[in-house]
Order: C-alpha cells, then structure tokens, then sequence
C-alpha cells in the first residue's frame, strides 16, 4: 500500500503575501509562463465540516502521488506538489492548452483546531481528500484555586 505523505508541525514556511499574489496574478495574465515564485496554479478545492471533522477535496488529477505531499499543525493545512507536463506533439497546432502544469501550494486556515493526531488522506480518480477530526471545544477544565 501506497500512502500520500504527511507532515506535522507547528509552523509553516513563509506564505507568499498578498501583495506578491497580486503581482503575480497581473503578470500571468498578460503570459502565463512569468511567476515570481515556484507555484505555477493552484488546483480548485471543496471544504467543509461536520460537527466531527473537516473534510477537503482537491482537484489534482494528473499529479502522482509521490509528488503530492501534505502537512498540517492545529490550525492549519499545507497541500503541496507538483504536475508534470505531458508531452506535446511538435507537429500539431494547439487551438486550446488550459492544462496548468507545475509546481502548486494550498494553505488551508481552518475554522476551528484540528487534532493533528487524527488525520486520513485518500486519492482517488484525480481527488485528494482529507479528513481531519475537530477538537472538543466544549470542554472545560477546572482550575484549583490554592492559598499562597
């Protein structure tokens, strides 16, 4: 059995800024090979949540599972990977190319804490789905009051 790698930790990277972003996004529109940093696209993601977990969906069909990679801490998820480029045909006069290849990077802030104990990731037919189970936040400890 194969399994999609994760990662635990407490902080991430730097994440790109927004103004950086913005650069970015002018730029590609005007040629969509200039990127000011190594993320190429940014695949189209669903989230949601029961009162147990949250789960995410991504898009990512082309991307092999050894270039996909995953890591998350309390409050947030970073899905990290790469789709290579097919090989093009040098004879052929391409009237649409939309396929984004590359290098691509989602961080995920999550709407409340997620025990990253608990965690499942799957890929199948072009999908990465995450499963990550909620902290209690209903539970209240009580603190001893002492004499000092």
């Amino acid at each position: 059995m194969e399994y999609i790698k994760i990662k635990f930790g407490s902080d991430f990277d730097a994440v790109s800024s927004g103004f950086e972003k913005s650069i970015e996004d002018m730029f590609r529109s005007i040629n969509p090979i200039f990127t000011l940093c190594d993320r190429a696209w940014n695949p189209q993601m669903d989230i949601y949540e029961t009162q147990e977990e949250i789960v995410i969906r991504a898009e990512i069909a082309g991307v092999n599972k050894e270039d996909l990679e995953v890591e998350i801490n309390s409050k947030a998820v970073r899905i990290h990977g790469k789709r290579s480029e097919m090989s093009r045909n040098e004879n052929a006069t391409y009237l649409l190319a939309e396929i984004q290849y590359g290098c691509f990077e989602r961080i995920l802030f999550m709407p409340s804490p997620i025990d990253p104990e608990i965690v499942s990731a799957s890929y199948l037919n072009g999908f990465l789905q995450i499963r990550l189970a909620k902290l209690p936040t209903n539970i209240v400890h009580k603190i001893p009051i002492t004499d000092e």
